[in-house]
């Protein structure tokens, strides 16, 4: 396994960029440590699957430079890097069956045959295709085939790290948990550094120990589950994260008080200095519904089963709040806002509160 630094990465598709728009990666610091399980997430077109593929080396960076273990690998091929890659959709021999298409990348590599027999077995087993090992890919369902992608790229113990570029797009949603599941189990069984494309919250967040937040060709922040969903450090975060994300709406500060209209906001503390528009979010689950606080007016309670979504508008803005599934909405409405779950961004940046 390695260690990958990614120092300083730009990367343009344009033969003569110019200025950051021309940038599909605008630029990215940031060190993926040796055995780390890592997600990056993001909406299409962010720059994951660019940083993805400099990483592979698929592509090579407009700048920068990429490092393994300290040695510099910007302008190597991925099979110099020792990479194994899983796409999007099925990269498969069909018509070999399907254990030799677990075995071709061990063979390959001059693996003894019993350890090749053994390490197949383990991994079909894993990916539960052993009762189809003799079958030729060529007949398999996509999940099926998709399974076999999987499974080359974890059937091999040398690799520096192993790449996930939205695998489990074609496999049907129960086998997703169970394939996440997995694969979680095989990295703290073996310690691979893994590092996991895509655009799906819940594969993000189920699957590494920290997830990294792309928008717009940058990261805007690198946490563990728990912290992004607590302190988002850019709305983006506030918005992707969550379902439903977090509420943000614009605000007048004066020391320890938010202001919305009318309504004035005690805060856990006051806001550093912080330059350009201010906005307060706070996630629906720190939102209290019930007689006391701000008034608000109901559009819409969404029962969604072990909880409520109730839609309000608090001042001329929407906001969401989330209740428990037996709690019933007054008559007339008010809500307060948790402290701990209120946070102040200055141009869409998280500003920190002092005492």
């Amino acid at each position: 396994m390695a260690r990958i630094d990614v120092n300083h990465i730009r990367h343009s598709y344009l033969p003569n960029p110019q200025k950051d728009a021309d940038f599909a990666l605008k630029e990215v610091h940031h060190t993926f440590e040796d055995g780390g399980a890592y997600a990056l997430l993001g909406p299409s077109g962010c720059g994951k699957t660019t940083l993805l593929n400099i990483i592979s080396g698929l592509l090579h960076p407009s700048h920068g430079q990429l490092l393994f273990n300290g040695k510099d690998v910007t302008r190597l091929s991925t099979q110099e890097r020792n990479i194994a890659q899983v796409f999007q959709f099925p990269v498969i021999y069909d018509t070999m069956t399907v254990y030799d298409n677990l075995a071709f990348p061990l063979r390959n590599r001059g693996v003894p045959e019993a350890d090749v027999d053994r390490k197949v077995r383990e991994t079909l087993d894993m990916i539960d295709l052993a009762e189809l090992a003799k079958k030729k890919a060529r007949g398999l369902t996509a999940d099926q085939k998709q399974k076999i992608s999987l499974g080359r790229g974890l059937v091999r113990s040398d690799v520096n790290a192993i790449l996930f570029d939205e695998p489990l797009t074609v496999i049907d949603p129960h086998m997703k948990w169970v394939l996440r599941s997995q694969l979680k189990q095989l990295h703290r069984r073996f310690g691979y550094t893994m590092v996991y494309v895509t655009h799906d919250q819940t594969e993000a967040l189920t699957f590494a120990d920290r997830v990294v937040v792309m928008y717009d060709g940058e990261i805007v922040q690198i946490g563990t589950p728990a912290e992004l969903f607590e302190r988002p450090r850019h709305t983006f975060v506030g918005y992707f994260i969550g379902s439903p994300g977090m509420n943000v709406m614009p605000v007048a500060i004066d020391g320890k008080t938010a202001t919305i209209g009318s309504q004035r906001i005690e805060l856990p503390g006051v806001p550093k200095a912080g330059a350009g528009a201010i906005e307060l979010g706070i996630r629906p689950e720190y939102v209290r519904l019930g007689r006391d606080g701000m008034a608000v007016k109901i559009s819409k309670v969404e029962d969604v089963g072990r909880h409520k979504v109730v839609r309000a508008n608090l001042e001329g803005r929407e906001i969401a709040a989330v209740i428990g599934e037996d709690e019933t909405v007054p008559a007339e409405p008010k809500v307060r806002f948790d402290p701990v779950g209120i946070n102040i961004y200055a141009d869409s940046w998280r500003v920190e509160m002092g005492a």
